[in-house]
């Protein structure tokens, strides 16, 4: 939680864009789904979650938009242990060495629709950068329920091929190209980084309660 806590505040004093709102990814309701071809008898997926990262974003003009996420590549699950385990190795992200994959946008373009954009940036994976242009859907920009926060919610996805990132093991038996659907929720970012710390305090109130009455049980029973 203070890790959480100290990156988004650092997020927060990052510089944004005139007339932008910064919002921090929520790292429980934003995740990535990756689908490959196997021998041509299926379709397997995988995902990402845990991602970090920053979305300025104008909603008067969105091409001034900006994004910066950061994916821990240990969080890159199949749901198959063993291929789990494969996906970390030197013939594939090599996650020892590797350990994220980061995405930074170059350019914001208008797409074909009021809530579609076109989002290109500068993917980096296994130390490989690689330009990739993402088709982005905003689902939703207003108030959560929830946290009573500004919110924002989009999709977005992209096809690539892995060998371009070294990442060519198996091909072509294993498809090379490789689709990506992302859904992504954020939180303005000044009032995500005050509930986190009330979040942390509330949680460290909790600990020091506990700890009183295991500690005044003790004595009692001591007694």
């Amino acid at each position: 939680m203070i890790r959480s806590i100290a990156l988004a505040t650092a997020l927060v004093f990052a510089s944004v864009p005139l007339h932008a709102t910064t919002y921090i990814l929520e790292s429980q309701h934003s995740q990535g789904v990756v689908r490959w071809n196997h021998l041509g008898f299926s379709n397997p997926t995988a995902q990402f979650t845990m991602a970090q990262g920053t979305l300025d974003f104008d909603q008067a003009d969105p091409t001034r938009s900006t994004v910066a996420v950061t994916v821990e590549l240990a969080h890159f699950s199949s749901g198959v242990p063993d291929l789990d385990e494969n996906f970390r190795t030197v013939d594939f992200f090599d996650t020892a060495k590797y350990p994220t994959a980061t995405f930074r946008s170059t350019k914001v373009e208008r797409g074909s629709a009021p809530d579609k954009l076109k989002v290109t940036g500068n993917l980096t994976v296994r130390g490989v950068t690689k330009p990739v242009t993402l088709d982005v859907t905003i689902n939703k920009v207003g108030t959560n329920i929830r946290s009573h926060l500004p919110s924002i919610g989009f999709e977005a996805t992209t096809t690539l091929k892995r060998s371009d990132f070294g990442l060519g093991a198996f091909v072509p038996q294993v498809s090379d190209e490789v689709s990506i659907h992302i859904t992504c929720q954020a939180d303005e970012a000044k009032g995500y980084v005050k509930q986190l710390k009330a979040d942390a305090d509330a949680a460290a109130e909790d600990a020091r309660a506990a700890a009183k009455k295991a500690a005044d049980a003790e004595s009692a029973a001591r007694n």
